[in-house]
């Protein structure tokens, strides 16, 4: 059982419970009727809203059409009032660029370029859409006339700073790096920064607008002349400073601003100064070794002036061959900036046209030259080729990419002129060797007192101007060659074939000066001419170094060369085999000491006495007047002598002083074994 007053508070909570409950479910009520109510006031509102929109809607849509329609208009009349100021403009194009291109591009280069392609414009325009306007004629006649004055302005600004490069430049240039301490670059700016930039915006223009290519004409046309002229400048510096200096050198470094570098003595191009000249300084060099002063020895008419100018010319011949590799070189960087790619090969063929025809012409003249020379057996000419043909030889590998993709012709030039010179070459030292052999035997042109032949020297002197050019000689013979050995052993073949001729023009000779030394009448003379000559031949082979060459394919040259001096010693010692013979003991008579002579034995001895003084006379009146140039030989010629003599004299003299054979003994005993020395140490000397 719930106890009664629980129960009673139980059911009072219950109760007020169930009364709460009751009142949230009334709030409930009410609150779900208003909003019933607020849903119905919102579809009212929503129903009123959207239909007002429907109205509005079906109000604004033929306005925003019409707005549309209008839009529309304006933009196709702003479309065609600017089209109509666009079609207007090239109307106006010739007045208003008119004075632009009267005044034309000078100074303003960017305003008349950008005047011109408005006049481009206009002529397409009209063209295109009114080709009988009148107004076509106008602007295409205005825009021949832009055109003609930027070919003009292109024409002036190349003629007015294209200059020749200066000589010392040039010879900078073509001097070799390996002689440069401190190394700078020698550049050529053939045009300022800016014109170049200018010319090359015309150029463009040109050829994109112009549809003309007379402007490439004008450009190979001046820097050509250009070209041509640098080269000329060049030649004209080395002739001056050579003829004024005596010296072949380049006076570029003493030139240079006091911020170049400084430099070692320029280096030349491969050639050997002074070919003429060197030749005549080798002639008196080897004709005085041990001369002690002797005539005698050449006959050649000096002719130094000549052959100084012949070597400045060959000198700036050489030097305008590396030049021009140079300057082309330079002149190609120059034109691919200017020139259209597919242009440059030819425009530049025409460019280096000229200069190159000049050189090739100056070349062949040269051999020409050198031709006409060897017609008079001049055959010294053919050492001006030499130089040349050795440096073109070397400048060929740098030649050809220079001539890279020029015509055919132009290609062929430098080939055929090298080819010229070696068959010329060839030639020459082929009939050279001719000469040798052919040389006649005149009795007024041998040497009186049987030194060394004018032929000898000039042979030797030939030769050793061979040694200098002795691989450029070698190629000439090669080239004659047609041999497979020619080819396969190039070098060693060459310096086989050089060997060869030497030894055929020393073969030549020394037959030739047999066959002259016969012209003299007295065999001492005979030997001691060519004693003489075959010393010389020896010493000046060993003091070039040309024997060396000589054993390449004649080993004992220089033993065999030894074997006929003393052949010919042993002929001349002869001739006092006469005199000798009179003091001689074996021709003594035989007597007892202090037995009293009988006439016949006394006139015996006697003569023997005269015989001896008058043989010794006439040999020492004669020899005296002779001549051995090699002090060494003739030395060791006079000692021997002497020796042989004064020995066999004393004899005698001892033998017969004390034998009373005459009352006049001065009149026999005439000279003291001391005298005899004296005198037989004047032999080969005029001055004693």
């Amino acid at each position: 059982m719930i106890p009664t007053d629980d129960a009673s508070t139980r059911k009072r909570e219950i109760e007020d419970k169930l009364r709460q409950e009751q009142e949230t479910l009334n709030f409930i009520k009410e609150s779900l009727e208003k909003s019933d109510q607020l849903t119905k006031n919102m579809v009212s509102i929503l129903s009123s809203f959207e239909s007002r929109l429907m109205q509005l809607e079906n109000s604004i849509i033929p306005v925003h059409k019409q707005t549309e329609n209008l839009q529309r208009l304006q933009d196709n009349v702003e479309k065609t009032l600017s089209c109509l100021d666009h079609v207007i403009s090239y109307y106006h194009v010739a007045k208003d660029s008119e004075r632009i291109i009267k005044e034309g591009p000078t100074g303003r280069l960017v305003e008349y370029l950008e005047c011109m392609g408005k006049i481009q414009k206009a002529v397409e325009y009209f063209q295109d859409n009114n080709p009988d306007s009148p107004e076509l004629n106008r602007v295409k006649s205005l825009f021949e006339k832009g055109k003609e004055s930027l070919e003009t302005e292109f024409r002036n600004l190349l003629t007015r700073h294209s200059k020749p490069v200066p000589p010392i430049l040039i010879l900078d240039l073509i001097s070799t790096e390996d002689e440069v301490e401190t190394q700078e670059e020698v550049t050529l700016e053939h045009l300022p920064e800016n014109v170049l930039a200018d010319i090359i915006c015309i150029s463009g223009w040109l050829v994109d607008y112009g549809r003309n290519q007379d402007f490439m004409n004008v450009y190979y046309q001046i820097r050509s002349s250009q070209l041509d002229r640098s080269l000329r400048g060049l030649k004209e510096h080395l002739r001056k400073n050579s003829s004024s200096s005596g010296v072949l050198y380049s006076p570029a470094v003493q030139n240079k601003r006091k911020d170049t570098p400084t430099k070692k003595p320029v280096k030349r191009p491969v050639y050997i100064p002074g070919t003429i000249r060197k030749a005549q300084n080798l002639l008196k060099q080897y004709s005085q070794h041990g001369l002690d002063g002797k005539k005698g020895v050449s006959n050649l008419t000096s002719m130094e002036g000549k052959d100084d100018v012949l070597d400045i010319e060959i000198d700036a011949y050489i030097h305008c061959i590396s030049a021009f590799v140079k300057l082309a070189q330079s002149e190609y960087q120059l034109l691919t900036e200017i020139i259209p790619e597919h242009h440059q090969k030819k425009t530049f063929d025409s460019l280096i046209l000229e200069a190159l025809d000049n050189l090739i012409q100056e070349g062949e003249s040269i051999v020409s030259a050198a031709r006409r020379a060897i017609l008079r057996h001049d055959y010294s000419a053919v050492l001006t080729i030499f130089p040349i043909l050795r440096h073109l030889k070397i400048t060929k590998p740098d030649f050809d990419p220079v001539l890279q993709g020029t015509a055919a012709s132009t290609k062929n030039k430098l080939p055929q002129l090298i080819t010229s010179m070696e068959t010329t070459g060839a030639k020459a030292l082929e009939e050279f060797a001719d000469s040798i052999k052919n040389d006649p035997d005149k009795e007024y042109n041998m040497p009186k007192d049987g030194t060394v032949h004018e032929l000898t020297s000039n042979a030797i002197l030939f030769l050793q101007q061979l040694l200098d050019f002795k691989e450029t000689a070698g190629a000439m013979l090669t080239s004659q060659e047609s041999s497979s050995s020619a080819s396969s052993y190039s070098n060693e073949f060459s310096k086989r074939l050089l060997s060869t001729y030497i030894c055929k023009v020393l073969g030549n000779l020394q037959l030739n000066l047999l066959s002259k030394s016969k012209v003299y009448e007295d065999p001492a003379l005979s030997a001691i001419f060519l004693l003489n000559n075959y010393n010389y031949i020896l010493k000046s082979l060993e003091k070039c170094g040309l024997i060396k060459l000589v054993a390449v394919t004649q080993k004992t040259a220089e033993k065999s060369y030894q074997e006929h001096i003393q052949q010919q010693i042993q002929t001349y010692q002869r001739s006092w085999s006469k005199v000798i013979d009179y003091i001689n003991e074996k021709s003594l008579p035989a007597f007892q000491p202090g037995a009293k002579l009988k006439d016949k034995e006394r006139q015996m001895i006697k003569d023997k006495f005269k015989g001896f003084n008058d043989g010794l006379e006439e040999l020492c009146k004669i020899q005296k007047a002779w001549a051995i140039p090699d002090k060494e030989q003739r030395d060791n010629i006079r000692q021997v002598q002497k020796e042989i003599v004064t020995e066999a004299y004393n004899t005698f003299l001892q033998r017969y002083a004390t034998v009373s054979f005459t009352k006049n003994p001065e009149k026999y005993i005439k000279y003291r074994p001391e005298h005899v020395a004296e005198m037989i140490d004047k032999l080969f000397d005029t001055s004693a």
